[in-house]
């Protein structure tokens, strides 16, 4: 189905003009299954601001060999655990604090659905709701606990585009990083009650004003690459909360493409890769009006 959008309006907003029978929930979950592109680009976020003259494509829910389609894109599964692709836009988990759908919620119902209740999936580690890819769930809780205890030892690479040019072809940011009151992640000079993070970096592009990097993470710290980045002058395009330029829509450009881990089980190595989203290195600039 195809909308031609008439105004200034977010997508739930359209969607429920147009589907009056459908609930909001209902909604949410096909938006964030990518059942809707703007412009030919997939969009999962209810609230992303559609303008007039973009075109809205809606996708009904299809049959899979299965009795359920999965609600995100499955790159491996076996018997011990999923890879998805996460798309941007949702959280890995929810929380209180944080009400709506997420990536663990709409596993584990394509899971129980189509198992009849009999299994369940378990998070091993998450992406920030505004960053997309490779994404690790365990099927049951001693493999969660199996992975976890070698996370370490997971390679894990990202995509990112960010703002100016950080110094040479490559480098490592080094920093101690501590969560605010106020949930903001900040670098702080000394290390008590932070957490020493490493990022290894490599230019890949240089595009003008921005920059095309692989990330490379040594630790895991909460938005430990936006803080480096955003502290090296650098934010990732996108990332308002960490001093991004708001001159572009929002879309926080960090993508998890590379996983490199053992198997919790077979002790086998794995690798794991995710394309570059399409659209991710071009910037559509707000209309004066909306900045």
């Amino acid at each position: 189905m195809i909308i031609k959008v008439p105004e200034v309006i977010t997508l739930m907003e359209l969607l429920q003009r147009e589907f009056t029978g459908a609930s909001r929930n209902t909604l949410k979950k096909r938006i964030t299954q990518k059942r809707v592109s703007v412009n030919g680009q997939q969009i999962t976020n209810p609230t992303h601001q559609v303008l007039p003259g973009d075109t809205v494509e809606y996708t009904k829910p299809g049959k899979s060999g299965s009795r359920y389609s999965p609600p995100f894109h499955i790159i491996y599964e076996d018997g011990f655990l999923f890879i998805v692709e996460k798309p941007a836009g949702i959280l890995t988990v929810g929380d209180r604090g944080t009400p709506g759908t997420s990536v663990y919620k709409q596993m584990l119902d394509y899971v129980k659905d189509t198992s009849r209740g009999k299994n369940s999936v378990f998070v091993v580690h998450r992406l920030d709701r505004e960053v997309s890819g490779l994404l690790m769930l365990a099927k049951s809780e001693q493999v969660q606990q199996q992975i976890k205890a070698n996370w370490k030892n997971t390679r894990k690479k990202y995509y990112a585009l960010v703002h100016g040019h950080p110094p040479g072809d490559a480098g490592t940011l080094r920093s101690w990083l501590k969560e605010s009151k106020n949930r903001m992640v900040v670098s702080v000079k000394a290390p008590e009650g932070a957490k020493l993070a490493i990022t290894h970096y490599r230019v890949l592009k240089n595009l003008g004003e921005t920059t095309f990097l692989e990330i490379e993470l040594e630790t895991g710290r909460k938005n430990q690459i936006r803080v480096q980045l955003a502290d090296a002058g650098c934010p990732v395009v996108g990332d308002f909360r960490y001093g991004a330029q708001n001159r572009f829509h929002r879309r926080i450009r960090l993508h998890a493409y590379y996983l490199k881990t053992e198997h919790p089980v077979t002790h086998q190595v794995m690798e794991f890769h995710s394309s570059l989203p399409a659209d991710f290195l071009v910037l559509k600039e707000k209309d004066e009006h909306y900045r």
